[in-house]
């Protein structure tokens, strides 16, 4: 094994104790968003309407993660529901930045997919991204309600209907915490739609 100053065991346990205490403090701050976010997903789903979630990178994974716990499962049996990540057809999105800009490759999904009263959720670390920055416009002028996952703020603290603020500049704390509201988001919508089930 290769020499790592500190310690490995040591460097293991800081990153834990820094991992916890910042999705602590995250969920902590934005307990009552959380719950309006809940709602708001749950009344998106029994409206007939539908979940759309996109960014980049990590975020893209984190998107369709949680677009897959909203049409497959989550904590109970229950019927699919309508969760889709703008992140996953290759055709759409290369042909979106060849023939325009990567800048719009969410944004246009948004104006052909998307109708008023669904839901538009953005994943931004940095709360910057272009791409997805436009995309929160599109849904907005369409009627979306839209959600934004950052870190510290940036434009789409701005621009987002809830804005959910992760303070901490390191990107994989930042990543984690988005995960896990992914995941509470998707345990309290199964909560308020299949009450039976738990």
């Amino acid at each position: 094994m290769l020499f790592i100053r500190g310690g490995v065991k040591e460097i293991i346990l800081n990153i834990l104790q820094d991992s916890l205490e910042t999705k602590e403090q995250f969920i902590k701050d934005n307990l009552d968003l959380i719950q309006q976010g809940a709602d708001s997903l749950a009344t998106c789903i029994t409206s007939g309407h539908k979940i759309m979630i996109f960014g980049n990178g990590g975020s893209a994974a984190d998107a369709q993660h949680i677009a897959a716990e909203f049409v497959n499962r989550f904590q109970v049996e229950r019927a699919p529901l309508a969760g889709l990540a703008l992140t996953t057809d290759t055709s759409v999105i290369t042909s979106i930045a060849n023939d325009y800009h990567f800048d719009q490759i969410f944004s246009k999904q948004i104006q052909a997919l998307g109708k008023k009263d669904d839901i538009a959720i953005g994943i931004s670390t940095s709360g910057g991204s272009k791409n997805v920055i436009q995309a929160i416009h599109a849904a907005k002028d369409i009627g979306i309600f839209t959600m934004g996952l950052m870190g510290r703020g940036g434009e789409l603290a701005q621009c987002a209907d809830l804005a959910f603020r992760v303070e901490s500049d390191i990107t994989a704390r930042i990543q984690e915490a988005h995960i896990t509201l992914g995941h509470i988001l998707c345990d309290l919508a199964e909560r308020i739609l299949f009450p039976e089930a738990f």
